[in-house]
């Protein structure tokens, strides 16, 4: 039985033959009906949203992990071998330097010609400066991307259980700015303006998923030839906040109220699936925060994260 059907008329009645109290008292059900209907479909879709966070969050785990596993072990040994090859370099150039002394002493002219047109033919004094440099670029070159590892895993957090942890937010900022880098540099200058936090308790990955939708969200709203993302950091009682602005289109305040709504996106077609923001909404009210915006189309957008320095009940992720 309906909850209503107490109360609504038979295949026999007409709602001619009801008085005016009981079509009031159908109205009510119907009402309270359509009310339950949509409390259950917000349950629904609040369980959908939270399915895609996991699932997102597992997927760039997985794949951070993997590219981090594959490139960390040649870097390693590459790394290895050229502190041993730069110790044998400077070990040959002291036997040259050696040579080179005894030149003089060499009696037959014949061979000490010789060795002074190869030299010649070799360049050997651009050749023992250029060398070293070399091997200094090389070097340096390494340690990037050993620092993108580092990043990767960072971001990811796939050397550490996932729990509650005290952490530095801008450590997590700053790998997560690595990790977008190339999505970033060709369309936006960033200016970090970080003041003295307290290291946070979070989900490390969760934030850095947050950070990582702003900031790509502030890139692609830059529509101009070069636009600037700023980074600023506070705190305020037992709260830290983060803002995240750029001086892009902006959005427009019919869209304000929105813009956290699952599958909502202003983007173009196929340019966005529009659950960017709704997840990272998501993942800042787990953590007890805030998630807000500000905006004005032709100048920009700010989005700010407040989150407690202390979370009060420890949880683990499911």
């Amino acid at each position: 039985m309906t909850p209503y059907d107490s109360a609504c008329p038979d295949s026999e009645t007409n709602l001619s033959d009801m008085s005016g109290e009981q079509i009031r008292s159908v109205a009510e059900e119907l009402l309270q009906a359509n009310r339950d209907l949509k409390l259950l479909n917000h349950r629904l879709s609040d369980a959908q949203n939270k399915l895609v966070q996991s699932e997102k969050l597992a997927s760039i785990g997985q794949l951070a992990a993997g590219v981090a596993h594959e490139i960390n072990n040649p870097i390693g040994f590459i790394f290895s071998n050229f502190g041993t090859l730069t110790q044998y370099l400077d070990d040959l150039f002291k036997m040259l330097a050696a040579y080179e002394a005894c030149e003089p002493l060499i009696a037959d002219a014949q061979a000490r010609q010789c060795v002074l047109n190869t030299k010649k033919d070799i360049d050997i004094d651009y050749l023992k400066q250029d060398i070293p440099n070399l091997m200094r670029e090389s070097r340096d070159g390494i340690q990037r991307v050993k620092k993108i590892v580092q990043d990767l895993k960072d971001f990811s957090r796939v050397d550490a259980r996932q729990e509650w942890e005290y952490v530095d937010l801008h450590n997590g900022i700053d790998s997560t700015l690595n990790i977008v880098n190339n999505e970033i540099k060709y369309k936006a200058d960033v200016v970090k303006q970080y003041s003295q936090l307290p290291e946070v308790q979070c989900l490390p990955s969760a934030l850095n998923q947050v950070f990582l939708n702003l900031l790509v969200n502030a890139a692609q709203a830059i529509t101009s030839e070069r636009g600037t993302i700023t980074i600023q950091t506070g705190v305020q009682g037992q709260h830290v906040w983060v803002d995240i602005a750029d001086n892009g289109a902006g959005i427009a305040q019919e869209n304000l109220q929105k813009i956290f709504d699952p599958f909502f996106t202003t983007k173009p077609v196929g340019k966005g699936t529009g659950l960017g923001l709704s997840l990272s909404y998501g993942i800042v009210q787990k953590h007890g925060g805030r998630l807000e915006v500000s905006s004005t189309v032709g100048l920009g957008t700010n989005f700010r994260i407040t989150l407690p320095v202390h979370q009060p009940v420890q949880d683990t992720p499911a």
